[in-house]
Parts: C-alpha cells; sequence; structure tokens
C-alpha cells in the first residue's frame, strides 16, 4: 500500500510519537534503574510514610513504579530501530500498548496488522506480555479466534532484567519473517505451510486483503491514543509527506 493511498494519523504523544526503526539491537543498552521502594520505605521514618498511598504489587513495586518501569522501557524501544513497527502507550492505562505492524516483504508481504500489547500487573516480576491481532491473522502461532501471538513460546519464563517490552514486539515481527510450526496455535495453517505451500499463499493472502477491508473501521475502544487509519487527503497529508521525503538539510 502506497503513502499516496492511506494515510496514519499519529495521536500527539509527548514522549516523542510513535516508534518505527530498523532491526538493530544493542545488548548494551541498559534501562534506567527503577527506584526501590523497600530500600526508601526503609531509610524514611515509619510516621513519614503513608502507606495507604502506595499501593504494592510483586516485590515491593508500588503503582508508580510499576509505571516508571514501563515507561522507562517505552523510551528504550524507540532506540531500538525496529522496522515497520509502530506503538505507543494506552492514553488511559500503561499497561496497555496500540501497535501496527507493516510487512514490507515475505510471504506476509504488504499486511497491515494492528495489535495490542497487555503487560500483566506483575510486571516485570511475573507473567508474560500479551499481544492480540485484531482482526485474526492467519498464521501458524496466532490463535485463529482471539487473534493472540504465541509469545510464550519464545519466553516460556519471563526474566527480570533480562527480558523486556521491545524483546517482545521484535519477536512479534520476526514471526512474519520466521514461520514457526512446531505445537502450532492454529494447526491449518502449520498443516498447509508444511505440505501444500500455495494453499498457504492463498489463506494468508486472503489475511492481508481482510487486514486491509477493516484498516479504516472505527477503533474498538474509546482510547484517543488507539492507532487508527484514514484516507489519504491531501491537504492535510501532502505537506507532511513532503517533509518527510525532502534531504534533511545540514546545520549551518
Amino acid at each position: 500500500m502506497s503513502t499516496s493511498q492511506t494515510s496514519v494519523k499519529k495521536p500527539a504523544d509527548s514522549s516523542g510519537g510513535f516508534v518505527g526503526r530498523t532491526q538493530k539491537r544493542d545488548s548494551r543498552k541498559v534501562l534506567p534503574s527503577v527506584p526501590d521502594i523497600d530500600r526508601q520505605a526503609a531509610s524514611t521514618p515509619s510516621s513519614m510514610i503513608d502507606r495507604s498511598s502506595t499501593p504494592r504489587v510483586q516485590s515491593g513495586y508500588g503503582q508508580f513504579f510499576l509505571e516508571y518501569s514501563i515507561m522507562a522501557e517505552y523510551g528504550q524501544l524507540q532506540k531500538q530501530n525496529i522496522s515497520g513497527l509502530y506503538v505507543i502507550p494506552s492514553a488511559k492505562s500503561p499497561l496497555v500498548w496500540f501497535g501496527v505492524l507493516f510487512i514490507r516483504q515475505g510471504l506476509y508481504q504488504d499486511g497491515i496488522f494492528k495489535f495490542t500489547l497487555s503487560i500483566p500487573e506483575t510486571y516485570p516480576d511475573g507473567g508474560c506480555p500479551r499481544i492480540v491481532f485484531d482482526p485474526p491473522v492467519f498464521h501458524p502461532i496466532i490463535n485463529p479466534d482471539t487473534g493472540e501471538l504465541d509469545v510464550k513460546r519464545g519466553y516460556p519464563k519471563w526474566r527480570r532484567n533480562v527480558n523486556q517490552l521491545w524483546h517482545v514486539l521484535y519477536y512479534t515481527r520476526v514471526a512474519f519473517y520466521k514461520i514457526d510450526t512446531k505445537s502450532p496455535w492454529n494447526s491449518e495453517a502449520a498443516t498447509l505451510y508444511e505440505q501444500n505451500l500455495d494453499e498457504f499463499k492463498v489463506k494468508v493472502s486472503e489475511t492481508i486483503n481482510n487486514s486491509k477491508k477493516n484498516l479504516y473501521d472505527p477503533p474498538s475502544t474509546d482510547d484517543p491514543h488507539e492507532i487508527r487509519f484514514g484516507p489519504w487527503e491531501v491537504g492535510v497529508h501532502e505537506e507532511a509527506r513532503n517533509q518527510m521525503l525532502s534531504p534533511k538539510s545540514s546545520p549551518e
């Protein structure tokens, strides 16, 4: 789908907007340190601690520190250069991120797949984040009824300070280029991929066309950050398109 036909309406985002980068990863990058609420509490007189205002989850993380950790990871995601991926946190909850994946080559080329990343309240101490595509995508490791991607096959045990949210998003992208058929969630897709590739391609073409057919559907929620698409409007989008395609001038 060319940019002359379709545009993405990007919600305002004070943290830097959408994420769309290339695949390069840098294992040396680390997140900002997360404040240790237990250590802080130990060094604070008990009379000064308002325990009613610091709800706790596993390992002593209060809601504030959970949100801090997640938003720090969003900042880290922006540095990872994952090609074709656009993500923005919900305006209502840091535990929900809206995303869209543009597939640019391979069997799923031209697919435009919208999804939701759901982060467990116990994050980062337990529970694997979930990825759900809407509408569901025909793929061996995507549930054909719910649209959920089998993320746990890549992260069977979530490890704090080792696994990060951008890892899950990178895994999601790679799933469309390296097809995994072991223990499938969609047995039909797995069987066709292994035994009848031509028919598999037909089914994939149908799921790509379906994603485009539903591209302009109204958002499924009232969240202002949910990603939505609209037809190309010259008066609205042409100037922005020209700016993106024009070479940047060198600072004097």
